[in-house]
């Protein structure tokens, strides 16, 4: 069974989205509702309209209705069986914590101590049931958050083929984007972007290495906050890259995920490279400041846009809008290492995959057979359902990759970083005189392709993942139905900065749009 189903498999949404289960009635279900922000579902609880019981159960059927039945969006693997326990336990509790009853889905390459295994979106992980919360799980929990399930991801957080098509996995199937059906949700965290859309969940957590929780968030049009690599722990993580991974929130709302990054930011001692992250974090909901744009300098990355002329005119229009806000803007036509910085980039995630996805396979539990990169590429080879629809030369390339210390890797790894960072971002910073860069996210999704796979027009992800830096997408509009998103990055631990900015324009633009889950492009 791909999850466990709550008792009630299709309901109508409607009664769905209501405080109370009594209020439920059967009759044919329509779709399309207004996801409920976490102000909005912290209110219900605190007005005593709803518990942490009952919003549970109310997401699990929205899952039943929507994930399972009706547009079938794939998006969530598997529900919590422990999940209405949970619930059950916090509404006798008397502390309650900023995330009191607040259901939270997590992408299955995150490992949680519940009856859930954490696959990756891989058949050779279904019994990968680790018995443990990451940190960032613990984290959650700790604040009062229900983990309701697990989210559909590209499996491996795409990091498998080429010809790989977003938001496929061996064990969760194509998920959809809700917006339009045949359209693509963007990946890695293609089932975390798709369901927080669709109300699924108010909130889910996604991990990028370069692009993965940003393009999701921007093509299912809601916000996606990729940080500092460091401010969150990435233990208990399925791995790509130890210099580029990090885990960060898909929320509604600039507000949702400026909450869950307190909640989960700050150092572990699992995890080296969040050392000075307690350094750092701090109160991101107090950079929720309406007028945050007035006389900051800002910069246009022009070098990122004429991919698509409908994105180009979606971009300009929020450059308007973030001058009439206030904002001095400042062009920046070119970025002339682009192309050295992919060069550097890929051979640095090669052997950052073979020795972290060595480790984490080493570690899984005994019933996990697969227990290295050698033995992954051999079980594929074996599994029909694995190589129907892409291979696997990522892996296979990984497998021949050089080791950690290699000298070929350490001058790719610098390389890289000094690009992106002292010659990147912070040259463009100091040069012109700027605190963060503007960018269009992406184009609109393109149409789900199992046969030739992903059909990207242009992302702003690459410069900020290198670099290790925080990035923003908020929503800026739609083109054709399609949401497309305005990022925003900076220099490192600018996050506080960064929300502030993200936060000041969607107040002003509110351009979020509620999917349709029409079911074909126009």
């Amino acid at each position: 069974m791909r999850r466990k189903l709550s008792a009630i498999a299709i309901i109508s949404i409607t009664a769905a989205c209501q405080p109370s289960p009594a209020a439920r009635v059967m009759e044919t279900p329509s779709f399309v509702v207004e996801p409920r922000t976490v102000s909005e579902l912290t209110l219900e609880l605190k007005d005593k309209t709803s518990t942490a019981v009952t919003l549970t159960q109310r997401f699990l059927d929205r899952i039943a209705a929507v994930d399972d039945a009706g547009p079938m969006l794939n998006a969530v693997i598997v529900t919590n069986p422990g999940a209405l326990d949970a619930a059950e336990a916090l509404d006798a509790a008397t502390t309650k914590g900023p995330l009191f009853g607040i259901p939270v889905l997590l992408k299955d390459n995150i490992e949680t101590l519940d009856s859930m295994a954490t696959t990756a979106g891989s058949l050779a992980l279904q019994d990968n049931l680790a018995g443990r919360d990451s940190p960032l799980a613990a984290r959650l929990r700790a604040a009062g958050a229900i983990i309701l399930g697990k989210t559909n991801l590209s499996e491996w957080a795409n990091f498998r083929s080429n010809g790989s098509t977003s938001g496929w996995s061996g064990v969760g199937g194509q998920t959809k984007n809700p917006h339009v059906l045949d359209r693509n949700p963007c990946g890695s965290s293609a089932g975390s972007g798709a369901a927080v859309a669709a109300g699924l969940a108010p909130v889910a957590i996604g991990t990028e290495t370069d692009g993965s929780i940003v393009c999701p968030s921007a093509t299912n049009g809601v916000v996606g906050i990729k940080p500092t690599v460091g401010l969150i722990p990435r233990t208990h993580i399925v791995p790509i890259s130890v210099t580029q991974d990090t885990a960060g929130p898909i929320t509604l709302s600039v507000a949702d995920g400026a909450l869950l990054l307190t909640v989960m930011a700050g150092s572990d001692p699992s995890d080296p490279a969040t050392k000075d992250a307690d350094q750092h974090k701090t109160d991101y909901t107090k950079a929720l400041d309406a007028n945050a744009l007035q006389g900051k300098r800002i910069g246009v990355a022009r070098w990122l846009t004429g991919y698509h002329e409908p994105t180009d005119a979606a971009f300009e229009e929020a450059l308007a809008e973030l001058k009439a806000a206030g904002a001095e803007l400042v062009d920046i036509k070119e970025f002339p290492n682009r192309q050295a910085i992919s060069a550097a980039e890929f051979p640095v995630l090669l052997s950052e995959f073979k020795a972290g996805l060595n480790d984490y396979l080493a570690a899984t539990p005994p019933a996990v057979k697969v227990r290295s990169l050698d033995d992954l590429i051999a079980f594929n080879a074996a599994t029909p359902a694995e190589l129907e629809f892409f291979n696997q030369d990522l892996l296979e390339l990984a497998a021949k990759a050089p080791v950690l210390t290699d000298k070929t890797y350490l001058a790719a790894k610098a390389t890289a970083a000094r690009l992106a960072r002292e010659e990147g971002i912070d040259k463009m910073l100091a040069d012109n005189r700027i605190i963060a860069i503007v960018a269009p996210t992406g184009g609109p999704a393109w149409t789900t392709d199992l046969i030739t796979g992903d059909h990207f027009l242009g992302a702003s992800s690459g410069l900020p993942a290198v670099a290790g830096y925080p990035h923003i997408t908020v929503p800026m509009g739609v083109v054709r139905d399609l949401p497309v998103g305005l990022s925003f990055f900076g220099p490192a631990w600018s996050e506080a900065s960064l929300i502030g900015l993200a936060y000041a324009y969607e107040q002003r633009t509110h351009a979020r749009k509620t999917p349709s889950f029409l079911p074909h492009s126009p």
